[in-house]
């Protein structure tokens, strides 16, 4: 044979058998898919409720108008530290001053009638003693000159001038007497007007001590809304005064963050935090739950529900006061922070990462046992035991959280129940055991992967363009 001939034979036999191990390699790798696979384990797991929000002193007070009047001067400035009762700024105060002085004259002379009234009281208590006096001596004759009269012992002129002396005696007491209540009732009427005057004065020292204002509390003011020469306005009925300034007592430091409403529920007073502040960068400040708020807050506005009427199905948020343990000096009120709460704490528990967790409905899942029993003439597709459906709902649409374990080169979808989520891991109270292989990845492999399906395990690491699918 012709060597030509030899070497053409050898190309044609080499031709088929590669065609023939393409061939045999499509057929046994056509229906399996590239996984990413890890072993199951034990871990500690501490779950994680992290909210946003912002730096807040326990105790603040917003200092508002209370009296009407121009800003004559602003003694402090933002960041001073200031002392309960310290002197913060002065409004113009010429006719308040003047009103308390006129008004202090008015009760120095309301005083003074005062103490002439005791004394024409006094005066007349003096006059009614000595008019009882006169009664008394003119009784005692009058009553002698009766029984001398009988006697004929007198005269009857003689009688008469006593009874006239008596008489005049009970008058001049009747008058006496009338003159003291008159005094007295001018006695009490003066020192009516005397406390009149004083409450009056009261009123007006209140007018004038509102153009003074001083710190209600011990603190740092950490903002001033006016300026010198700016008008301040009381309050009046639902409206606030001017808004002045605030004073903040950062003794107690807390960040009052936003939880979302779905983690609000595993958020506890006394649970520990971690807060970072974003003028702060690479600095964590301990510290723990002291109040969590009851109603609400609407995300967009604000608002809290019960302020609105509108039925919506808008995110909501609960207000969480996390109170730091050791907060930095040089923190302000208003700085953004962030609070990482730790809910719950396990240890050495069997953990599977999050993106391992798939959900199938009822119906898909029975569709693949059939779809696996037709291929394979078998029932090695396990499925978990199937939960208690409730009344009145469809079977079929029920839909059962697992994950993928990898046995004999296939997948067998695994009903589990889980714990606390991690930031990455979540807790695996039954369904899987310790060792067991799972599918962790892709995530479009996660998607569509059906139970039964055979698979192949591939960890290396995916190329960049490869991560997103």
């Amino acid at each position: 044979m012709k060597t030509w001939k030899k070497v053409l034979i050898g190309v044609g036999v080499l031709a088929v058998l590669g065609i023939g191990s393409s061939v045999y390699k499509y057929q046994t790798t056509k229906d399996v898919t590239t996984v990413q696979s890890a072993k199951v384990g034990r871990e500690d797991l501490v779950s994680i409720v992290t909210a946003s929000g912002q730096v807040k002193p326990r105790t603040y007070t917003n200092v508002l108008g209370e009296g009407f009047g121009k800003i004559t001067e602003i003694v402090v400035k933002e960041g001073d530290r200031v002392k309960r009762g310290d002197v913060l700024l002065r409004l113009e105060s010429i006719q308040p001053g003047a009103d308390v002085d006129a008004q202090r004259a008015a009760i120095q002379a309301a005083q003074d009638g005062v103490q002439s009234s005791e004394a024409s009281f006094h005066s007349a208590e003096a006059t009614v003693a000595q008019r009882q006096a006169d009664y008394e001596h003119a009784k005692v004759e009058f009553q002698r000159g009766q029984e001398l009269l009988k006697s004929g012992l007198i005269p009857q002129q003689d009688y008469d001038a006593r009874k006239a002396t008596f008489d005049g005696a009970k008058a001049a007491l009747e008058a006496s007497k009338a003159q003291m209540q008159q005094a007295k009732a001018a006695r009490e009427q003066a020192r009516g007007m005397l406390d009149q005057n004083r409450a009056t004065l009261t009123r007006l020292a209140d007018v004038l001590r509102k153009t003074t204002y001083v710190a209600p509390i011990d603190g740092v003011v950490s903002f001033i809304a006016v300026r010198v020469g700016e008008n301040v306005v009381p309050g009046i009925q639902n409206a606030s005064g001017s808004y002045l300034m605030t004073i903040s007592d950062m003794s107690v430091v807390t960040a009052e963050v936003m939880a979302d409403e779905t983690d609000i529920v595993n958020v506890h007073p006394g649970q520990v935090a971690d807060v970072t502040i974003d003028a702060l960068p690479g600095k964590t400040f301990k510290g723990r739950v002291t109040e969590m708020g009851d109603q609400a807050i609407l995300r967009t506005s604000g608002l809290a529900t019960t302020q609105t009427t509108a039925s919506n199905q808008e995110a909501k948020d609960f207000k969480v006061v996390v109170t730091l343990d050791n907060p930095p000096d040089n923190i302000r009120p208003g700085l953004s922070s962030t609070a990482k709460i730790q809910t719950a704490q396990q240890k050495g528990v069997i953990a599977i990462p999050l993106q391992a967790l798939a959900v199938r409905t009822r119906k898909d899942l029975d569709e693949a046992q059939k779809e696996a029993e037709k291929k394979q003439n078998s029932g090695s597709v396990v499925l978990a035991a199937a939960r208690p459906v409730a009344p009145g709902s469809d079977p079929k649409k029920e839909e059962i959280q697992g994950t993928f374990v990898i046995r004999d080169g296939r997948v067998q979808f695994v009903q589990v129940e889980t714990g606390i989520a991690g930031i990455t891991d979540i807790e695996v109270k039954s369904g899987l055991k310790e060792g067991d292989e799972i599918v962790t990845g892709s995530y479009k492999a996660l998607r569509s992967l059906k139970p039964g399906a055979r698979v192949k395990v591939d960890n290396t690491t995916p190329k960049p363009d490869q991560q997103q699918t």
